[in-house]
């Protein structure tokens, strides 16, 4: 059997269109958009690129609105983090994109 196929997807509709709003944006927004597509493009090629998340510091919001056990960070430029999740069976691995911030607000949310 061959290599199983990689998507990326974002967890809602709504993520999807404020992630292409990005690109119509001011200089940081446009920057933003072209960082996040280079994620999106390294996450296609191997999903597991990002650092893992101990469970016991996955933000309990996380794990109630989207019912997820792991939960992975790309770094981005800039200090920006994109926060995602793997889901996937035997033919296909999916990255789901949960969220992206700034540094400092990935260290408010993760209480670091």
């Amino acid at each position: 059997m061959g290599e199983k196929v990689k998507e990326v997807t974002f967890v809602t509709q709504e993520l999807k269109k404020t992630f292409e709003v990005l690109q119509e944006g001011a200089f940081e927004d446009k920057e933003l958009y072209k960082f996040i597509n280079r994620a999106k493009q390294d996450l296609m090629k191997e999903p597991l690129c990002g650092t893992r998340i101990p469970t016991r510091l996955i933000p309990k919001e996380y794990i109630k609105d989207y019912r997820i056990n792991a939960l992975w960070k790309y770094d981005l430029p800039n200090a920006w983090r994109l926060l995602y999740t793997i889901v996937g069976n035997e033919v296909k691995i999916v990255s789901v994109i949960l969220d992206w911030m700034t540094h400092k607000e990935y260290d408010r949310k993760f209480h670091y």
